[in-house]
């Protein structure tokens, strides 16, 4: 019995060594790790042009008569710029994903320190946009 035993487990042994050395020899990826950011950057960023275009239109077409001083096209001006910055404030908001999904309190803080990174952009967007019209 003890002979049969020992027999088996060298047995047992060989294989498992064969098994492990040809398994060695092939590359297998047993991680599954999500990707940090959900969405892409273009997304993020079109959103955050998306939101800006809408602010600027619904305060430009609200704003009432024009300075007949100031240029026949003067709303096109603020209605690029201001996107473009809502764009750069989608980006931010786009990085500031490393911080969202480390959870505890910098999850709060991230979300926090991302509205108030997009509130200065679009502000500044807005300031530059309107630049020599409303903003005088």
């Amino acid at each position: 019995m003890f002979i049969y035993l020992l027999c088996n487990t060298k047995y047992f042994l060989l294989t498992k060594f064969i098994t492990l050395n040809l398994f060695a020899m092939t590359q297998r990826n047993e991680f599954s790790t999500r990707p940090i950011h959900p969405a892409p950057l273009a997304k993020r960023m079109l959103y955050g042009a998306a939101i800006a275009l809408v602010l600027i239109s619904a305060f430009l077409f609200s704003a009432g008569e024009p300075n007949p001083a100031w240029p026949k096209f003067w709303m096109v001006r603020p209605l690029i710029i201001v996107p473009i910055a809502g764009a750069a404030g989608g980006a931010l908001f786009y990085m500031m994903d490393y911080l969202r999904y480390q959870g505890g309190w910098k999850k709060p803080a991230a979300i926090v320190l991302s509205i108030i990174g997009y509130l200065f952009v679009l502000w500044v967007g807005t300031v530059l946009g309107l630049d020599g019209t409303w903003w005088d």
